[in-house]
């Protein structure tokens, strides 16, 4: 087997966005998915999801992140293993005030 780290970065939106996809032939460990507003005056709410290819399940529903802020949604003692064809997805309440870091290992065949 082979393990890649790999970090995403994502402006999260008001329109719910893949954020990452595990491919064919691969299990991805979900190790951190950090929230940050960028926005100095207003908070702003966040929806991270996984779908198992059928459902949507919420990791994070309408969570308030404040001005400036950061939340920690998932750190490495609740980190989870996405399997092929499983989805993150993300949501903000306001377009370009929140970034999303997802921090994850591509372990394949």
């Amino acid at each position: 087997a082979t393990i890649n780290g790999k970090t995403d970065v994502f402006a999260l939106t008001t329109t719910e966005t893949n954020l990452v996809t595990a491919t064919a032939n691969t299990v991805f460990k979900i190790n951190t998915i950090m929230v940050s507003n960028i926005d100095g005056t207003n908070a702003a709410d966040v929806t991270i999801k996984y779908n198992d290819g059928s459902n949507d399940r919420a990791i994070a529903s309408t969570i308030s992140v404040p001005a400036d802020a950061t939340l920690a949604v998932v750190d490495k003692n609740s980190a989870f293993y996405l399997e092929e064809n499983e989805i993150i997805k993300g949501t903000a309440s306001a377009n370009s005030d929140l970034e999303c870091l997802i921090s994850y290992e591509i372990i394949s065949d």
